[in-house]
């Protein structure tokens, strides 16, 4: 069953950005929301943190040395 949804005070700036998208994509303002929401909606899988550090291990990037000299450094130097 549909819902309506509003959106109070939303300032001028970002509704003219709006329109100008909505015109872009030859749709209505209201067409354009609800593709917005539509798209934030989809139930995409969530990364896990598992799952970037198993991509960043892929890529092959390793530091030179060992990272606690590094972040020890970094918080002397404050």
């Amino acid at each position: 069953m549909p819902v309506n949804l509003s959106i109070k005070n939303a300032p001028d700036d970002v509704v003219e950005r709006l329109r100008q998208r909505a015109e872009q994509n030859h749709r209505s303002l209201q067409g354009e929301l609800l593709a917005i929401i539509e798209a934030a909606a989809k139930d995409t899988p969530r990364k896990t943190a598992g799952d970037i550090l198993a991509k960043v291990r892929g890529l092959g990037i390793y530091t030179a040395g060992d990272s606690t000299e590094i972040v020890r450094s970094a918080r002397d130097a404050r």
